[in-house]
């Protein structure tokens, strides 16, 4: 996981060595600045050598400015670095997505992958920028400054060692009750997220049915349950500060105690004991540093396997070590098909099934809710593998095709259509990046869409907004269709598509099909029998199996499921789900 996100720091290599090199700078400066500040009160002030004050004083302003340049430029680079790999690692996961299967999609939520690119990523970055600068600096710091302190005055540093000691083992158990607790919050980020996205996503819905008091307490609810964990963690953290004053001011007592009778005994120099105090400060706010280091570890872990989950998630889909990148023809075969989700045959929603369509051919595909009549068609354009069997088009196996090449001649139109924002013919390019407006405006007419663009105000520069909430579901449809046209396919899948426009429009989108892209091998998967009974051949789905296979006419004569639909449907009741006898 650690060498899967380090590679991501990429073209930062370099500043995440200059970091600690600038911070160990400033350390082994400031660290100086308490030596002669000795040096000035015994050998400067007490001896009454003004000579020796100014000179030790410039070089005290020489250390203090270069130290401070120093802190600066660690600063400088710390931030270029973390903030670069906090981008890199956002582009690659991004990136990553774009590769996963639906099945690999189905392995994490929406809400999930929005907080791994945001908030994850953002506690990796302060993790990166505090690991550069304070990993660095505080160890070195209170080594150095415990060193000094020994070569000072060994007797009194002993105390220093006493302290650091107990103090470590003390925040060691108050921060690993803490990281129990850290590591328990980002799973609630989820829910909260999700949370939100599931509101503003269905917001007419909620609105709809007056249910504002019940998002908002379940909202309510995911938001207390990261305050209550991360309450939890603070109580153990914010012991830190008590403890740090209790030894720091413990410290200092007993080295002035110490130190004072040194004094007098003529063992110790005023400007040692200044100095010594100067290092108990340092030492034990290292102390501190490094305890608030060990949180943000512990916050970053965490942070980092959900977002190492995700970079190492390899794509269930894959290229052929030589891919074809030509499909011949928009022919179809389905050879003893079986396909299950999980890959567990036990659990298929297709059971053996075998078709054969030809190029040119319009298919309907009718059934029941969950006959896996999606499913079915899923496995054409390869976003789904199958379990056992193989699909042809253009008489190859789909998996010895380049994924992009097969995928650019499948045109799909989903159940759930999608627009983006943007304007009417940004959507319609979607299909074809370099289309002209005219092919556009002819794709429009295919799908009756041109009748409705033409009457907006800007025609088709209208701005759609985002997930296309200014166009009827109708309108949406017709879009994506003649977005689906625009790609010129060889095959032309359309998942219920029509479902939101009247009979009328179906009617003419279909006739458009026959007499437009003759060449295009369609499957149209509808509820409404009139909406695939002028098709070449209709496929009756019933339990993830091929029912019946044929011409409306042969349907109705020879497949049960199928004359009891239609007789249901010409007799009003409309609805493919409900058998005949059953009304």
């Amino acid at each position: 996981m650690i060498k899967t996100l380090a590679a991501q720091i990429k073209e930062f290599k370099r500043e995440s060595v200059l970091t600690p090199v600038f911070m160990i700078l400033e350390v082994v400066f400031e660290t100086l600045i308490p030596f002669l500040m000795a040096s000035i009160i015994d050998d400067g002030v007490e001896a009454g050598n003004m000579r020796h004050i100014y000179i030790v004083g410039g070089l005290m302003i020489v250390m203090a400015l270069m130290g401070l340049y120093s802190g600066i430029m660690g600063g400088k680079y710390g931030a270029r670095a973390s903030t670069g790999f906090a981008r890199n690692l956002r582009q690659a996961m991004f990136e990553k997505i774009q590769t996963f299967s639906f099945s690999n999609l189905d392995k994490f939520s929406t809400a999930g992958l929005v907080t791994r690119m945001t908030t994850d990523v953002t506690n990796i970055q302060m993790a990166y920028q505090m690991l550069l600068r304070m990993c660095f600096r505080a160890p070195i710091s209170m080594i150095c400054a415990m060193a000094m302190a020994f070569f000072i005055n060994a007797q009194l540093a002993s105390v220093y060692l006493i302290a650091v000691l107990l103090l470590a083992v003390v925040l060691f158990f108050l921060i690993r009750r803490a990281m129990k607790y850290f590591q328990m919050a980002f799973p609630k980020y989820d829910e909260l997220n999700a949370s939100v996205q599931e509101n503003v996503s269905a917001i007419r819905v909620v609105k709809a049915y007056v249910r504002e008091d019940y998002e908002t307490d379940k909202f309510k609810k995911a938001s207390q349950g990261i305050y209550d964990i991360f309450l939890k963690a603070e109580k153990n953290v914010v012991l830190n500060m008590p403890v740090m004053q209790l030894t720091v001011y413990s410290c200092i007592l007993m080295i002035s105690w110490i130190g004072a009778k040194l004094i007098v005994q003529d063992i110790l120099k005023t400007g040692e004991l200044m100095s010594l105090l100067a290092y108990c400060m340092n030492i034990l706010m290292n102390l501190m540093m490094i305890s608030m280091i060990f949180v943000m570890m512990s916050m970053s872990m965490a942070s980092a396997r959900r977002v190492g989950e995700v970079l190492c998630e390899e794509s269930d889909l894959t290229n052929p070590e030589e891919p074809v990148y030509e499909v011949p023809s928009g022919d179809i075969e389905f050879r003893d098909v079986d396909f299950s989700y999980y890959g567990d045959r036990s659990k298929a929603v297709l059971h053996g099934i075998n078709l054969k369509i030809k190029t040119g051919e319009t298919i309907g595909i009718i059934g029941g809710t969950g006959s896996a009549k999606t499913s079915l068609v899923n496995l054409i354009s390869r976003l789904y593998d199958v379990t056992s069997g193989a699909v042809l088009v253009g008489g190859r196996d789909v998996r010895e095709y380049d994924m992009e090449s097969l995928r650019n001649q499948v045109s799909v139109v989903l159940q759930k259509n999608v627009l983006f924002s943007g304007t009417i013919l940004e959507n319609l390019r979607w299909g074809d990046g370099n289309a002209t407006e005219e092919e556009c405006r002819r794709a429009c007419r295919l799908a009756c869409a041109d009748e409705f663009i033409e009457k907006l105000p800007q025609g088709y520069n209208t701005y759609i907004e985002q997930g296309g909430t200014n166009v009827s579901g109708g309108q949406k449809q017709r879009l994506c269709i003649a977005r689906a046209l625009l790609k010129k396919p060889k095959i032309l899948i359309l998942d219920d598509s029509t479902s939101a426009v009247d009979t009328a429009t179906d009617a003419r989108i279909r006739k458009a099909f026959a007499d437009e892209i003759p060449e295009t091998t369609k499957l149209i998967i509808a509820q409404r029998i009139s909406s695939v009974q002028h098709a070449d051949r209709i496929i009756v789905m019933e339990d993830g199996r091929i029912d019946g296979f044929g011409t409306h006419e042969e349907l109705l004569e020879n497949n049960e499921i199928y004359r009891e639909v239609y007789e249901s449907q010409t007799g009003g009741s409309g609805d493919f789900d409900e058998k005949a006898g059953e009304a």
